[in-house]
């Protein structure tokens, strides 16, 4: 099985208030992702806030995964930065602490254009020395690739897949039809925003990078399973009984849901960075209720 396919559990990046690494709460996520067999786990993704935290940090977070798993699953770690540069270096550690690919996403302050995004991740990919999945996340970053930028950079020697937001049930056979004939037949097409994987999985995406697996892999990886197994059916069974958290996803941000969640579950004593505000009390009592009430805990 490749990295880049299957199921991608993204956890928290657990750090104090002045951006430090909470080690321990870090090994404590990220046990049970292992014991359950996800396919990567995407570290210092955006979930991960990695805008957030320093090179150092990002490092040592790295190290520390690396360490915590093993070799026993994939690491795919999250690299961008404003400045070419930095995403460069940040991917040279990335792959000095045990990565085995980066994510790439266009961050920037000024708004980016596409000769830049291409340029930003020929560098990277060229320098960097990691393989790089596409992090097309334009709700963080707020730059939308088009079907023809994707097939472009997916092209560069050293970028082996693309990240994608998951499009709504009712688009997701002509949307993954529309990318996956834009991409080279040997990149990866997968997708995030977990209440859209399951159909995106169905329509032909081969990966779901998942915020909800970073803290229930178990039932996430039921739902690629079924359809890896070609069961539509059961998969979108088993996605229906999601429904009450993906709803609590959408109302409240996945980011800080499942902060909420580690730390009401005691896995990580820490809050989201500034200036995120922790969910406030009745939304996290809200948010743990619900999964108890679906037998997640």
């Amino acid at each position: 099985m490749s990295a880049f396919t299957g199921l991608s559990a993204f956890p928290i990046t657990p750090c104090d208030a002045q951006g430090r690494l909470d080690a321990d709460g870090l090994r404590r996520l990220l046990a049970p992702l292992v014991e359950a067999g996800v396919d990567s786990i995407g570290l210092l993704g955006s979930t991960g806030t990695y805008a957030y935290l320093t090179r150092e940090e990002r490092r040592r977070a790295v190290s520390v995964a690396a360490e915590a798993v093993a070799g026993r699953v994939p690491l795919l770690v999250g690299v961008g930065a404003l400045r070419t540069d930095e995403a460069v270096r940040l991917a040279q550690d990335a792959k000095a602490a045990g990565a085995a690919a980066g994510l790439l996403a266009p961050m920037s302050y000024t708004p980016l254009t596409e000769v830049e995004v291409f340029a930003h991740f020929a560098t990277v990919a060229e320098e960097g020395g990691l393989p790089l999945v596409i992090y097309d996340n334009p709700a963080t970053t707020h730059f939308r690739f088009t079907p023809a930028l994707l097939g472009r950079i997916a092209r560069l020697p050293g970028v082996a897949a693309a990240k994608c937001p998951g499009p709504a049930a009712e688009a997701a056979a002509e949307t993954v039809a529309e990318l996956r004939a834009a991409l080279p037949a040997e990149a990866a097409l997968g997708f995030s925003g977990d209440w859209n994987a399951t159909e995106a999985m169905i329509a032909g995406g081969v990966a779901w990078y998942s915020v909800a697996a970073g803290l229930f892999p178990r039932p996430c990886l039921e739902i690629v399973r079924a359809v890896q197994a070609g069961d539509a059916e059961t998969a979108r069974r088993l996605d229906g009984a999601m429904a009450p958290l993906w709803g609590l996803f959408k109302a409240h941000s996945s980011l800080r849901i499942v902060y909420g969640l580690a730390q009401s579950l005691g896995l990580a004593g820490v809050e989201p960075p500034r200036p995120i505000l922790p969910l406030p009390e009745p939304v996290r009592a809200q948010a743990l209720a619900t999964v108890r009430a679906m037998g997640l805990v």
